[in-house]
């Protein structure tokens, strides 16, 4: 599959993140050298019923490529309709959610608890190869839980309906996102199929997508909770796959930087009111791990505009550099 190849060769893919994925998140990666992104989990049923938030999540522009689309959901009739939709937005494949943990996905019938029902996870994949012309892959877990791990079996039933490459979440869906992810189940689905294998599972540094890639021999790796509020891991995932000198982490000033501007993008994308609301969780995150950062971060939960926030922000940083000075 020429695009997942490609997107590989050029560095690491950013994982569908449900609530934050959106497309400033997805430009911002972007930019530090994710090579391809897709969209947060999107609802099948939600795309035919026409539901406007629903659509929202499709939003995207020129330079958001090559971009996937991730949907969930469990009728084989409903799938190949929302695919269809997806493809007319213009997206470069199409991804289904296998691996979900959550429960209002799983009640459902959707996400990881596919990975139960081997016969209806041909039949979807099956029925959306047959409904778009653009590629289609799959995410799934190591299996629901450790008496039934089962990433091979569905792996081999992907690859003989079609899909185009399987990404491999190395947990269990009993895990949800604790625990440590166990590499071997990667190494043993790219064993037994020949199409694209994509790893996923506590990619945090760098080195780990390296030490992946070794161990588990998949074409590509994809980075999930290691790239909140550090977008520069993929600058530092291309140099290590290249064989460079690893040295991705930015200085204060670059940090700021990079927080503002992607403050700016959601609110140009979503509007002043939205940004204030969702970028909160990002302040958190590009702040963890500073000197002093729990002061300000409480601090910065209680301020309820953008000016009081970024001029916080900025004295924060301020006494940073001074105190480095």
């Amino acid at each position: 599959m020429d695009i997942i190849k490609t997107a590989a060769k050029n560095g690491a893919f950013l994982a569908p993140l449900a609530g934050i994925s959106n497309l400033p998140f997805r430009l911002i990666a972007r930019s530090q050298g994710c090579s391809l992104a897709y969209t947060e989990m999107i609802s099948a049923n939600g795309l035919v019923r026409k539901t406007a938030k629903t659509y929202e999540y499709l939003k995207t522009c020129p330079g958001d490529r090559p971009l996937g689309t991730q949907i969930f959901g469990a009728d084989p009739q409903i799938m190949a309709q929302a695919v269809r939709i997806v493809e007319d937005s213009g997206v470069d494949l199409i991804d289904i959610n296998m691996g979900c943990p959550v429960k209002k996905v799983i009640k459902t019938g959707a996400g990881a608890v596919l990975m139960k029902e081997p016969v209806l996870v041909g039949r979807i994949v099956d029925v959306v190869k047959k409904a778009v012309k653009i590629p289609v892959t799959a995410k799934i877990r190591s299996g629901w839980n450790r008496f039934s791990i089962n990433a091979v079996e569905i792996a081999k039933i992907l690859e003989d309906c079609g899909a185009d490459a399987i990404t491999v979440h190395a947990r269990m869906a009993d895990q949800g996102y604790s625990g440590q992810a166990d590499w071997k189940i990667i190494a043993a689905v790219k064993k037994a199929v020949k199409i694209p294998v994509i790893g996923n599972g506590d990619i945090r540094q760098p080195q780990d997508a390296l030490r992946m890639i070794d161990e588990t021999s998949c074409d590509a790796v994809m980075v999930g909770r290691g790239v909140l509020g550090n977008p520069w891991i993929f600058k530092g995932i291309v140099d290590a796959c290249s064989g460079q000198q690893v040295n991705y982490l930015p200085d204060l000033e670059q940090r700021l930087k990079m927080i503002e501007n992607h403050w700016e993008m959601e609110s140009q994308i979503y509007g002043d009111k939205v940004a204030l609301r969702s970028f909160h969780k990002h302040i958190l995150w590009y702040t963890k791990g500073l000197d002093n950062s729990s002061r300000f971060r409480e601090l910065a939960g209680k301020l309820k505009d953008k000016e009081s926030i970024l001029h916080e922000l900025n004295e924060y940083f301020r006494l940073l550099n001074m105190d480095r000075s």
